[in-house]
This record gives structure tokens, sequence and C-alpha cells, in this order.
């Protein structure tokens, strides 16, 4: 770790303590939850009951709505990633509350945001991060459909195949073209930002017995989390691990923020254009 980086991280350290020293009430599970580690098991937890809880909206509340309306799956997906996620984010901020009296993502709740980089450095670095995952995860769709069609062909998710887009084959552009301008600015950029506070800026941060581990660990567990497409867990490790471990490094949330939520933007743009156009 760098001089700089290490003075961040005992800032980081000196303001949860702070925090901490100010807020006596915090106590039990939320204490835990707050601490600056968590132990591997509950880590663990944190990562994978999130995307559990997915799986089981999509079932129970997002495919019967979406069968009801006539809309494509992607549709019941986006509301089960709403119905969890907005949950979620409130629950960051409730956590603040806890320890500072007031609902907040700081206090000690979401690190990785003292922006030790400029912004028109962290826009550089940022912008080559979104290209790289733009670009590495759509040249890796291949290894996506063998590994599906290998080891993942039992997987009955309506929706689920080799193909990135079968969660709306069988439907009209228009169909396609409404329910992206409906989910897409959830799907396309403040869930994949959401996940981003939660995976790297509070889960990440709280793993200092891994070391140099720690990206590896919480970039497969995310990846592993996205129960509802499986198959792309290899692919997922190879196009976010180097953002993970920029973000874990060099204690700048940003970058993974521009890297993930940015290329969702990109990719859901183009994509909804291309509808637009008949082009898909």
């Amino acid at each position: 770790m760098s001089v700089r980086g290490a003075k961040l991280y005992d800032m980081q350290n000196t303001q949860s303590l702070t925090a901490n020293a100010e807020a006596p009430q915090t106590k039990g599970f939320v204490a835990k939850l707050l601490a600056d580690r968590h132990s591997i098991p509950l880590s663990i937890a944190l990562h994978l009951v999130p995307g559990a809880l997915i799986v089981a909206a999509y079932a129970w509340i997002g495919a019967p709505i979406s069968h009801a309306v006539g809309a494509p799956i992607f549709a019941a997906w986006a509301i089960a990633l709403m119905i969890v996620l907005f949950p979620l984010l409130f629950g960051l901020f409730w956590l603040g509350k806890k320890q500072t009296g007031r609902y907040t993502l700081r206090g000690g709740v979401v690190h990785y945001r003292d922006k030790p980089f400029s912004r028109g450095k962290i826009t550089l670095i940022g912008i080559g991060f979104l290209l790289y995952m733009a670009i590495v995860s759509l040249s890796l769709a291949p290894l996506d459909a063998w590994t599906y069609d290998t080891f993942f062909t039992w997987v009955t998710f309506e929706g689920s195949g080799s193909s990135g887009t079968t969660y709306l084959d069988a439907y009209s552009n228009e169909t396609i073209l409404t329910t992206m301008l409906i989910f897409g600015p959830f799907t396309g950029f403040i869930l994949p930002l959401i996940e981003e506070y939660y995976f790297r800026g509070f889960l990440l941060p709280r793993l200092p017995q891994l070391g140099r581990w720690a990206p590896l660990f919480n970039t497969t567990l995310f990846s592993i989390y996205h129960f509802w497409a499986i198959w792309t867990v290899p692919s997922k490790i190879i196009f976010l691990l180097p953002g993970v471990w920029f973000v874990w490094g060099k204690h700048d949330i940003r970058a993974s923020i521009w890297m993930h939520p940015g290329s969702a933007l990109l990719m859901t743009v183009v994509g909804t254009t291309a509808y637009f156009f008949g082009l898909m």
C-alpha cells in the first residue's frame, strides 16, 4: 500500500472510531455491521443473501407481474432487483443514522469516498475502466455461452440461455423498446450504482484480514450473487477484478462507479437506440 493510501486508510479508521464514540447506541448486530472488520462467514452472507432475495422476488413478484402485463422477462428481473436493492440502499442510510444521528452514507458506513484523485484524473481513469469493461464483457460472450451450454442447461429461469438477449427474445421491438425505456434508467445506472456502494463501499473495506485477496474475494462473491446468471461468473471475475483491485488499492470508489454503472449506462443507451432503429 502506498503512503498516501495508508494515510487515507488511517483517516477512514479515525473517522469510523470518532463516529463510534459519538454513537454509543450502536450495539449488537448493528455494531457488527459497522465494525471495521467483518468475519468471513458474515461477509459471505452479506454478499450472497441479497442475490437469493432477488431470485425470490423474481419468482414471487416480478415474473407474475411481467406475465400479467405481457412484458419481457427482463422486466421481471428489473422489478426483483428494485425490490431488493432499494431497501438495501435505505439500510445503508439507516446504518448512517445509527452512527451519526442522520441519514447518510458517511460516518464510517460507505468507505473509499475521500476522493484521493482530482476530478480530471479520476475521470480519465474511470473512462478507461468503462471502456475496458464494455469491450471485455462483450468479447467474453462466447465464454458465457460455452459455460452455459456445458454446465448450466439445467437452469430453468425463464429467459436463461447462452444468448445475452434471451430474456428479450420473442417480443416485438415496440414491446422491448417500451420495457427498456421504463426500466433502463434503473438497470442501466441506478441499481448498479447501489451495488457499488454496497459491495465496493460497504463490504470490500471490511475485509482487511484478507489483505491482497480481498478484491478477488469480493469480486468472486459479487459474481456469484448474480444467481440468475450463474454461468457468467468466470467472465464477470475477469472484467470486474481490475476495477475492484484499483478501488481497494487506491481507496476511490469513483473508479468502479465509472466502470460498472458507467458501462451499464453505455450499453443500455446503445441497446435501446439499436432497438429504436430496428437494428436488433
